[in-house]
């Protein structure tokens, strides 16, 4: 019931979050309203028509509006616009002009009165009636009780009371003049095959049609093979309230609908969603290549593909099949996941984040979420997400405000939200999470500005933090004596990226990233744990096991967050359990990763900081290795050997291969007080004239450290990744906008595509219906690439 009175189109779901300005001060201001009609006619008339009646836009005289009906709503809209659409940004419009136009359209419609109409009849029988006699549940949700086929009606109570009356009574009655329908399109096709199915669009287009089923199952269907499509005239909703039920039980009805006013999250944390992607299918997702399940392919930290359709013989025939445009912002870079035919990424805006979830076939939207930050720290340098995590029918991102969100993977409905720390002391939550078991992980970003960084677990299903790890330790706690003072209260350690996890141990492994400030070390003298280290953990309480540390006592920003993968290599006829990771600090490791053991370094760009290790693996440092007043010269710079470009490891070959920087910097230190919120670097790096500086690609055999082939680039980047695949090939993206396709045995380019947008992500594989795709972002658009039908 009730198809047309969602707060929100299908496919954008309602935001929880509110803008600055929350009430209206003209709001019983006769003046106001005659002031507003004006200005309305002189801002909005040309696209929604005279008296608001609707014309190019929907009509703003119902007291419904799509995208959000409180007031606040309406002055965000205004100021904001609405990114993708033709409505525009009115953000030099003075905000007394903004409420005065909300003014005078409340007085249009009763939706001014609606929120404290008084209402008769019983709420809690209108309840008893809405999920039993009257059946709306089998369509509707109302905080994620019921059935997803139809329009969240969580918030419906805004909506005037007569509203709600007649559509029960009347379902199909026509959309007001100028109005948009919002009831969602009901669809009955017929297939080739003969088979018959009803639902309700999602998306389409020319050559796909995406609908639901009256099961809540999501069907994609090629155009080609539809023999016969009607479209529903009249809604699935039933048109015979007015005879099943009584008046009193429909005023009953009403009288419960009026009360929902808004989302309950308290409610939607205790729904039972459908399985979805299981812990099971995580901790196996090297058996389902055709998906990409977590931010690196699997828990191992592989982000290799297996999947071998496109291989050298016919990469030269790759063409680009999709793309899906974003909301104009920073540059991408996430990296998508491909959950059973389904993408998932991320984006961010000026002042938002948000979420897709695409078709992967064809690049269709099902849904988008957009989330506002809450607060904006103005000092913010790394305005960017890396993607979401998926677990048991639930969608998670953080956000740059420093909240964990769940959504419903169905849907894109808030499920909930939690506040993770201060993004006014400088944190903020930039990586895709890591859902394990029945938590979620999530680190914070934060090492420029003086944070204590920490990683935290959350319970999936409420959001409830279960432990928090400070990476950081105060005085008292083991590591504390490797700082000095109250140097560890401004100490960083930031856990900026995501980490692995072994399934079969049951171990979570974390990277952490530089000490603060960033380049002067007389304020903390010391190895300062934990950063620039690699954590083992326990993920049910989050307990160190063992640690060990890349970077003692940096002054040069070597973050050890970069990639850590989990290989089980034949060494002597024994298999060993290690770690590998290509540090910032220009070394590739080798680590046990049962106890954190040193088994060899070796550089795989030049450096000038370390001078071999001692028995226990502690790095032995040469002589002016530190940033000093004066300034010292050291290799790698500032972005390392490699940065958090994501890497790829071919397990069956033992080869990693790695984007690589291979040049030197100036350090120079520099007192700095700490103030909260901003910056806290403690240096200032300089550039050498005529210094030479090499960018490319190098694959790296994890046995011996040793490098075989090197792919030169035109431009550096610490962002843009690769990707190793069964079909014998390696996809290097650069920041000149650049997807290549090498041949993995020699290191030859065999194809490319420019894809006229900066590259700051990696790209991933996956297949639908047994087709291979190659999807990466580029700019603020992502692509997917196939080989021709």
């Amino acid at each position: 019931m009730l198809m047309i009175l969602s707060g929100a189109l299908p496919l954008t779901a309602q935001q929880a979050d509110r803008p600055d300005a929350q009430t209206n001060p003209f709001a019983d201001s006769a003046a106001a309203v005659a002031a507003g009609r004006a200005l309305y006619q002189q801002t909005c008339e040309e696209c929604h028509g005279g008296d608001a009646q609707g014309g190019r836009g929907p009509s703003l005289a119902t007291g419904s509006f799509s995208h959000g009906s409180e007031d606040s709503d309406l002055f965000r809209t205004i100021r904001t616009g609405i990114p993708g659409t033709q409505m525009p940004s009115f953000s030099a419009l003075p905000a007394d002009n903004i409420w005065k136009i909300i003014t005078w359209l409340r007085s249009l419609s009763a939706g001014s009165a609606s929120a404290g109409e008084t209402v008769p009849g019983d709420p809690v029988a209108g309840e008893a009636t809405f999920w039993g006699k009257g059946g709306c549940g089998r369509c509707h949700e109302v905080n994620e009780r019921g059935s997803v086929l139809g329009p969240d009606l969580s918030a419906v109570g805004k909506n005037p009371a007569q509203s709600l009356r007649s559509v029960i009574l009347n379902p199909n009655a026509p959309a007001s003049p100028g109005r948009r329908q919002l009831r969602p399109e009901a669809v009955r096709v017929t297939t080739r095959n003969g088979e018959v199915m009803t639902g309700i669009k999602r998306a389409e287009d020319n050559f796909t049609l995406i609908l639901m089923d009256l099961n809540g199952k999501l069907r994609r269907l090629d155009r080609s093979e539809i023999v016969e499509e009607h479209s529903e005239t009249k809604s699935l909703m039933p048109d015979n309230y007015g005879q099943v039920l009584s008046s009193a039980e429909i005023q009953n009805l009403v009288a419960y609908l009026k009360t929902l006013k808004a989302r309950d999250l308290s409610k939607t944390v205790q729904a039972t969603l459908p399985p979805g992607l299981t812990f099971e299918r995580l901790r196996n997702a090297r058996k389902e290549p055709q998906n990409w399940l977590t931010y690196w392919g699997n828990y191992q930290g592989d982000h290799f593909s297996s999947l071998a359709r496109i291989n050298p013989a016919n990469v030269g025939r790759l063409q680009a099949h999709w793309a899906v445009q974003m909301p104009p912002g920073p540059l991408l870079e996430a990296t998508p996941l491909v959950v059973d035919g389904v993408m998932y990424t991320t984006y961010t805006t000026s002042d938002a984040a948000g979420v897709y979830a695409i078709d992967a076939r064809s690049g269709l939207v099902i849904w988008k979420y957009e989330r506002r930050q809450k607060a904006i720290n103005p000092y913010q340098s790394n305005p960017f997400n890396r993607g979401v995590a998926v677990l048991g029918g639930r969608v998670f991102f953080g956000t740059l405000d420093a909240a964990m969100v769940a959504l419903d993977a169905r849907t894109g409905r808030l499920l909930w939200e939690t506040q993770v720390a201060d993004t006014l002391q400088g944190y903020s939550i930039t990586e895709a999470p890591l859902a394990i078991k029945k938590e979620v992980i999530v680190g914070v970003a934060g090492g420029e500005f003086g944070i204590r960084g920490f990683l935290d677990a959350y319970d999936a299903v409420t959001g409830r933090r279960l432990w928090r790890f400070y990476t950081v330790p105060r005085p008292g706690e083991p590591g504390s004596e490797t700082w000095t003072g109250d140097s560890w209260k401004q100490g960083g350690g930031p856990t900026w990226m995501t980490g692995s996890y072994d399934p079969e141990r049951d171990v979570l492994y974390w990277t952490v990233g530089n000490p603060g400030p960033d380049m002067n070390a007389d304020v903390r003298e010391g190895a300062n744990l934990f950063t620039c280290s690699v954590l083992a953990l326990d993920p049910d309480t989050g307990k160190l096991r063992w640690y060990y540390q890349f970077t003692p006592g940096d002054t040069h920003d070597w973050d050890a967050n970069e990639d850590v993968v989990l290989a089980d290599q034949t060494v002597a006829g024994t298999t060993r359990r290690r770690l590998l990771q290509a540090d910032r600090n220009g070394l590739f490791y080798v680590l046990d990763r049962d106890n954190g053991r040193f088994v060899f370094a070796k550089p795989y760009v030049r450096q000038t900081w370390n001078g071999g290790f001692h028995p226990d693996g502690t790095p032995i440092l040469l002589p002016n290795w530190k940033a000093t007043p004066t300034g010292n010269i050291v290799s790698p710079t500032v972005i390392g050997g490699a940065d958090w470009a994501n890497p790829s490891y071919d397990r069956i070959h033992s080869k990693l291969y790695v984007v690589v920087t291979d040049s030197a910097l100036g350090y120079r230190s520099v007192s700095q007080k700490y103030e909260a919120g901003r910056q806290y670097m403690g240096g200032r790096p300089f550039f050498l004239s005529g210094e030479e500086h090499r960018s490319g690609m190098k694959e790296i055999d994890t046995r011996t450290g040793a490098a075989k082939w090197v792919y030169s680039t035109f431009r550096g980047s610490m962002t843009a990744g690769v990707l190793a695949t069964g079909g014998g090939l390696v996809f290097l993206a650069t920041a000149d906008g650049n997807l290549i396709a090498l041949d993995a045995a020699s290191g030859r380019a065999l194809w490319h595509f420019q894809t006229g947008g900066t590259i700051a992500s990696a790209p991933v594989s996956y297949a639908v219906d047994g087709r291979q795709y190659v999807a990466i972002s580029a700019g603020n658009t992502l692509y997917s690439f196939a080989l021709p039908d």
